[in-house]
């Protein structure tokens, strides 16, 4: 049974910064595996969106609008994601998710993702 975890979200000021943490099991990632990993979030009145991706071989992957303020990273060792976060804004206000898709290719992960966290709230006050 695939369960993810996610820890490290609360509220912060506008410009802060943050680090989200996923504690992955039933799953393994590694650089050589099968496992994609990646975090989403639901902003209050819009749908989830899929917003950073780690495919098996390290390579990562951004939504547009968010690239350059985040960073995703996974520890294998740990079965660990992570999502780092920099510059929040109060627009960056939502529940984040940590997310995990199985995939026939490290250096590609499928469109839509299987697995999910509870998710997690980050606030941002101006």
């Amino acid at each position: 049974q695939v369960q993810l975890m996610e820890s490290g979200g609360g509220s912060v000021q506008s410009g802060g910064s943050l680090r989200l943490s996923c504690a992955a099991s039933g799953i393994v990632y590694s650089t050589d595996g099968s496992i994609c990993m990646g975090w989403g979030r639901q902003v209050p009145g819009k749908e989830r969106e899929l917003i950073a991706t780690l495919r098996p071989n390290g390579q990562t992957t951004y939504a547009v609008s968010l690239e350059g303020r985040i960073t995703i990273s996974g520890d294998g060792a740990k079965n660990m994601a992570y999502l780092q976060m920099a510059d929040l804004q109060p627009e960056d206000t939502a529940i984040y998710y940590c997310a995990a898709a199985r995939t026939d290719t490290v250096d590609l992960c499928p469109r839509t993702f299987d697995y999910w966290g509870q998710g997690t709230q980050v606030t941002v006050s101006s």
